[in-house]
Formats: C-alpha cells, structure tokens, sequence
C-alpha cells in the first residue's frame, strides 16, 4: 500500500514534537538574557519548518519507494518505469535494490512453476495408477490412471469408498500412524479380475506447528504423514502362471485316451495286423480322427490361453456385426446343408457397429452358429437375431452419470430347435471340458472348449452371455455387446431384415 501524504497541521505537530526538548532550551536562553523574545521565536518557528520540510521529503521518497514497488508487484514489466526525476539518491539506490530483488524472485518463481507443471506432466502420464493418501485417509491426489480405474469420485474421500480391500486398508492406516514401507498383492474382481501389486509407502511433508485446537490430526497419527499408493497391475504375469498350470492339467486330462488309442492301434498294426489291409484302412482311419481331435483340442487350448492373456485389456476397434455374421454362416452353410439345416439372419435396420476385436468376434459367432447346427435336429432352422438392448436391463452398468439407463447394447441370439438341455446343467456349460452329454460331444469333433472361448471373448469385450433353454424345444445362446456410439433405439422399431442360407 502506498503511503499517503501527510496533512500540513499534522506535519506541523509531528515537526513541534520532534524539537519538543530544544523548547526549553530556548526559553532558559531568553530568560538569561542571552537572546531576545523575537529571536526565541523565529528560531523556534524557523526548527519547526525545517523539521516539517524534511518530514515531507521523507514521506516523499517512501510513497516514491511504495508506488515504484506497487508497479513492479503489478507483474513482470520490461522496462522496469521509471523512478520520478525529484526521487534522491537513496531512493533510486532502494528502488534498483527492488529492482534487482523483483527479477531474481520472478526467475525462481518461473523455474518453480515450470518444475510444478513438469512433475504434475509426469505423474499424470503414468501408465500404473498413482494415490497420495492424507490425514483420516482422504485421498489427497489421483492421476490420470487412477482416476481411469477407480472413477473420477476417488477424490476427497475416503480410499475404503474406490478400493474395498482389507489388507490395503490395514496397511494404509499403518504406514500412515508411522510404519514403514509395505508390498502386497490383491485382486479388483469387476469388471475383470485383475491383480495388482500395490506399494505403500510414506511421504512426509513439512508442517507448521498447529495453534491449540487446530489442525489436529487423529490420534495415532503423525503430523504431516501422508501415503504413496503405486498399483502395478500384475494380471497378465499371474495369468500366465496360471495358463501354464492349467494347460498341462487340462492337456494331459484330454489327451489321454487319444493318445492311447494311437499307440494301441500302432502297436496292433505293427503287430497282429501287420498283414491285414482291411484292418489297415479301418485302424488308418480311426488314427486320423483322434490325431485330428487332438490337433483340434491343442489349437482351442492355445486359443483360450490367448484369449485369458488379453482379458483384463479391453478391445479399442470397431466391429460390423452384421458383416462378421454375413461371413460365419456362409462359411458354415454347408455343414449345416448336409443335415438339411435350414440358416436364417434376422436384424433391424440401422444397427451400429460394437466395440470389439474382429477375429474374436468371428471366432463367437461361429462357435456358436457351429454348435447350433452340431445339436439341432436335422431339417429344421438355425436363427440367428440381432437387436438393440438397454445395458442396464441385462446387468451391464453404462458410463457414470447416465441415471437409470445402461449403456446400448447389440444383442446376437442364436436359437436352435435341439433337445435342449436341462436347468442343472446351465450354470456349468462355459467351464473347460464340461460336456452335457461327453460321448456325443467328442463323437462330434467337439473339444469341450468352444463355450469357454466364447465366454473369455465375452468377458474381455465387457460384455455378456445368456444361455436359455427347454428339453425338447431347443436353445438359445445370446451375446451382449457394447455399442460403439450413442445410438437412439430407432432399430427396434423397424422391419427385420430376413437373410436365409
């Protein structure tokens, strides 16, 4: 603030306090003799004026000083304006002094700013999710990669409110109250498990010492204490182990029995039908069915394996749903001629694309049209019908903020008029090898995998399947899939487009 200048009555006074002792002085001088009254007051008056004028000068200089600092206070000026021509010596000497003070603190001030945005550049370009944790367990700060995997409501709440673990809750609070460092691993279930290997670890800032009754931190704790939480998501190393164990399980369960019927049908041939060529041809033949099943069974188990590896990544690309099933059942349109099995398309106008892997996606559809044609009756139909679905009422939430509806959704429903297949059975048909009817399945060149693969697809497409079914009547195998684009359900209203194959 700049000073403002001073009334002339009250630099008078100001001037008569100053000389207030020579007062005294003077009037024993007068008293003596020494001086006469006249000179005793104009020397009296001719102080005081004195002392006012240099009052005024200094007053001066400071509002000089004040409003020169004001302007360079204002933000960074070049030139720096200029001091007044009446400002003395001392007061350009002062201002320069501020000068020079003006621009070191500007310098640091910058290189601190560019530091500040340089460091918040690299902790929001983070690929592994990074929290700082404060005082009650308030989350303080979030990059980008954790506010992607927990949402943006992570901020200024609680951590138990986004992350629901117990174990990283219990190490949070103890580092927090003055432990050290910990590393542990735990899983986040939906919308796919994933693992990760969280590091907890403290960072201590300064503090001033808090006034009586402020800022109090909760017993237990230590002032200034925050966390540092880096999740490093460890699914696809765990994964991996995992596929390995279970390859050589499910490897060795499956290929078990035709591996022993290829070496007892070589043995018999080497052997007892050596000579015998009509055992030749049959043996020969049953040989190249169980090598073909198991080539098949390798190719699935190395499909699934893939598949698993990439679950927890979800897919980017955008998929013509209509084009990929355009392609499976005119693949498949053969097969299903030669059980007079009659394919038909059945969609709305208008359909949008989803999100989704397109060799995935085609490995779903035919897995499912294929084992549509497998298991129904010979010379009925195979539908396959595509709609428009609301996220919501099939149990797949949409994007936040989108109150009382899911995300659109493009459902593929595949119906067949099988046998159908009992209740108890429906929970269990996407595991590994599990076969309702295992001799059927296998004399069908089936692997017991196709389900599985579809499921896993599913899964990493952030979708959903729906097995429906009644003995006698048939199946029908749904597949819900994330819409790429906000789409109005015009489609539903339309005139279904009939393709028959």
């Amino acid at each position: 603030m700049t000073p403002k200048p001073m009334p002339p009555l009250r630099l008078i006074l100001a001037a008569a306090l100053v000389l207030a002792p020579l007062l005294p002085a003077l009037w024993w001088l007068w008293r003596q003799g020494a001086i006469g009254p006249a000179v005793a007051v104009l020397g009296g008056l001719a102080g005081i004026g004195g002392v006012a004028l240099m009052l005024q000068l200094y007053f001066r200089d400071l509002r000089t000083v004040a409003a020169h600092a004001a302007q360079l206070a204002a933000g960074p000026t070049e030139p720096v304006p200029p001091l007044p021509v009446t400002a003395s010596g001392p007061v350009r000497a002062a201002a320069a002094a501020a000068v020079r003070l003006h621009r070191v603190m500007n310098a640091r001030t910058e290189l601190a700013l560019a530091q500040l945005e340089a460091n918040e550049s690299i902790i929001e370009a983070l690929h592994d999710p990074l929290v700082l944790v404060g005082a009650e367990r308030q989350v303080a700060r979030a990059n980008q990669a954790a506010r992607a995997l927990f949402g943006d409501r992570i901020l200024d709440r609680d951590l138990a409110a986004s992350l629901r673990n117990p174990a990283v809750l219990e190490a949070v609070d103890a580092v927090l109250k003055g432990g050290a460092s910990r590393i542990l691993e735990f899983s986040l279930p939906v919308p796919v498990e994933r693992m990760f290997e969280v590091r907890v670890k403290p960072f201590q800032r300064r503090v001033p010492r808090p006034a009586p009754g402020e800022n109090e931190v909760p017993a237990g704790s230590v002032p200034g204490r925050m966390v540092i939480l880096t999740l490093h998501d460890i699914t696809a190393l765990r994964r991996s182990e995992q596929m390995r164990a279970d390859f050589i399980a499910n490897a060795s369960h499956e290929l078990r029995t035709p591996l022993s019927s290829l070496l007892g049908f070589i043995e018999t041939l080497r052997g007892p039908a050596r000579e015998d060529l009509e055992a030749h041809e049959r043996f020969l033949s049953i040989m190249q069915d169980q090598a073909s099943r198991m080539a098949r069974l390798v190719n699935d188990l190395l499909s699934l394996s893939r598949i698993e590896l990439d679950e927890h990544m979800p897919p980017a690309g955008k998929v013509d749903v209509l084009d990929r099933l355009d392609g499976v059942m005119a693949a498949l349109e053969l097969k299903a001629a030669s059980r007079r099995i009659r394919l038909t398309l059945e969609a709305p106008d208008g359909l949008p694309a989803v999100i989704g892997d397109e060799d995935q996606l085609t490995q779903v559809f035919q897995n499912l049209v294929s084992n549509a044609i497998k298991y129904t009756r010979e010379n009925t139909d195979v539908t396959v019908a595509v709609s428009l679905a609301d996220g919501m009422a099939v149990g797949v939430s949409g994007p936040a903020g989108r109150a009382g509806r899911g995300m659109p959704m493009v459902a593929v429903a595949v119906r067949d008029q099988g046998e159908g297949i009992a209740r108890t059975h429906l929970p269990r048909l996407t595991e590994r090898f599990y076969r309702v009817d295992a001799a059927r399945s296998r004399a069908m060149g089936g692997t017991g995998l196709g389900l599985a693969i579809v499921k896993h697809i599913v899964n990493r497409h952030r979708g959903r399947l729906t097995i429906e079914s009644a003995v006698g009547v048939g199946s029908t195998f749904t597949v819900y899939l994330p819409a790429a684009s906000e789409e109005s359900g015009e489609g539903r209203a339309a005139e279904p487009v009939r393709r028959q194959a």
